[in-house]
């Protein structure tokens, strides 16, 4: 290679969420261990990141390692379609266990494609049933879904990354971002615009679409679990299907094995990715109670026409397995609270900063959100001088690091948000 390794990277390669013409190079990552990247350079950084909030026990860690590399003598891949095998099966049912009122289970290949599965599962549902009208799905505003065409359809069409594309998906109805945050008093009210949407397109409306309780890349906002509940309500009510995604919020962010669970609602149909297998590789699921399935099923359209290629990869499986039994171990729950409990401590000094607008934590997310959107080149490089990797967007500092991340490093990445915070002036 001509170029070194990091000029070949910033002259060939596009990286997600940029220009193919980068204004500045990226790091380039020899080896992770533990919650840290250690660059190409000898440097290390604390990563607050979790690699896109994925990696809950850090990197490199023996017992993920050893499912990945005992799988292999078996079989890396199989196609799921006419066969099936341990790993896929066991982890249907590790995720059902978790969430009981579910009993079906598709497993995809990244957390886009478990949505675009949970709609093309509602849409069939109603069609399924003779509401064959019933072809809108409802989102809320600020909440981001996915990159592929129908969840750029229920990602917020003003305020999200997809504006470009608005006149090439479909069509949805959008309702106001919920007002009331988290352990705020409730008012009932909070939902009269729900109702208002759904009394107007009661027999169009297929589903909707949210985050419980967790917000994630469409701004990082965390709201009253009674809207939640309210929702579901609501959704009885007028015959529409409840979708959870929960890629971003499953396997114990919020506190929660689900942000569901912290609302006690069941959703319809779930979503759940990310945090699946550790941070390993990719893999998603979208679950769906019986009603759903079988009325799908006992349908003159039986089928699911949906089959990624890499459907229940059984590496990806095992590590899944692997990566559950050790949250289990691990005692997950604990370490959220810990990682709560500082986050709560070392960010509130950053309501006072000058450009500050809001401080906001919940489980294992903490968020600084400033006046300005930050200077990407500035943060990159204190990060660099901290020994920090974080990777806030547009006006939001923010860190939702590995479970397993002790507090010393945790102090690191909140005095690097802070000083972030401060440079963003």
């Amino acid at each position: 290679m001509s170029e070194s390794l990091q000029e070949f990277d910033r002259h060939h390669v596009w990286h997600p969420y940029s220009s193919a013409k980068p204004l500045f190079p990226n790091l380039v990552v020899q080896s992770a261990h533990g919650v840290r990247l250690k660059l190409e350079d000898g440097r290390e950084l604390v990563d607050g990141m979790a690699s896109w909030w994925s990696a809950l026990h850090g990197y490199n860690h023996p017992q993920l390692n050893k499912a990945a590399t005992d799988q292999l003598a078996d079989m890396s891949h199989v196609m799921f379609g006419g066969l099936t095998h341990q790993p896929a099966v066991t982890l249907c049912e590790n995720l059902l266990k978790f969430a009981p009122a579910m009993q079906h289970v598709f497993l995809a290949d990244s957390g886009s494609v478990s949505v675009e599965v949970a709609l093309k599962m509602a849409l069939q549902y109603q069609h399924s049933i003779g509401r064959s009208k019933k072809t809108k799905i409802a989102a809320l505003r600020g909440g981001y879904h996915g990159d592929t065409l129908g969840a750029m359809s229920v990602c917020d069409p003003d305020t999200g990354m997809h504006r470009l594309f608005a006149n090439y998906v479909p069509e949805q109805l959008f309702i106001e971002r919920p007002s009331i945050r988290y352990g705020d008093v409730w008012n009932k009210q909070a939902l009269k615009h729900v109702r208002a949407v759904f009394e107007a397109n009661k027999n169009e409306l297929a589903a909707i679409i949210l985050e419980p309780i967790v917000q994630g890349a469409g701004g990082m906002w965390f709201y009253a679990k009674q809207y939640v509940q309210g929702v579901r309500e609501l959704c009885d009510e007028f015959q529409v299907l409840l979708i959870a995604d929960e890629i971003a919020t499953a396997f114990g962010r919020t506190g929660h094995w689900l942000a569901c669970d912290d609302a006690g609602v069941t959703p319809d149909i779930l979503c759940v990715g990310k945090a699946m297998t550790g941070g390993y590789m990719s893999l998603a699921a979208t679950m769906t109670t019986s009603s759903v399935a079988e009325a799908i099923a006992d349908s003159e359209h039986s089928a699911l026409m949906h089959g990624p290629t890499f459907m229940a990869n059984p590496l990806a499986c095992a590590v899944a397995n692997a990566n559950i039994d050790l949250l289990k171990q691990n005692n997950w729950q604990a370490q959220v609270t810990l990682i709560n409990s500082l986050l709560v401590n070392e960010l509130e000094e950053a309501r006072n900063f000058a450009g500050v607008i809001d401080v906001r934590t919940h489980g294992a997310i903490g968020v600084i959100e400033t006046l300005h959107a930050v200077d990407m080149q500035a943060v990159q490089n204190i990060c660099l001088e901290e020994g920090v990797w974080l990777r806030p967007f547009g006006r939001l500092i923010y860190t939702m690091p590995p479970f397993i991340t002790e507090a010393p490093d945790l102090v690191k990445v909140t005095s690097t948000m802070k000083r972030i915070a401060k440079s963003s002036v």
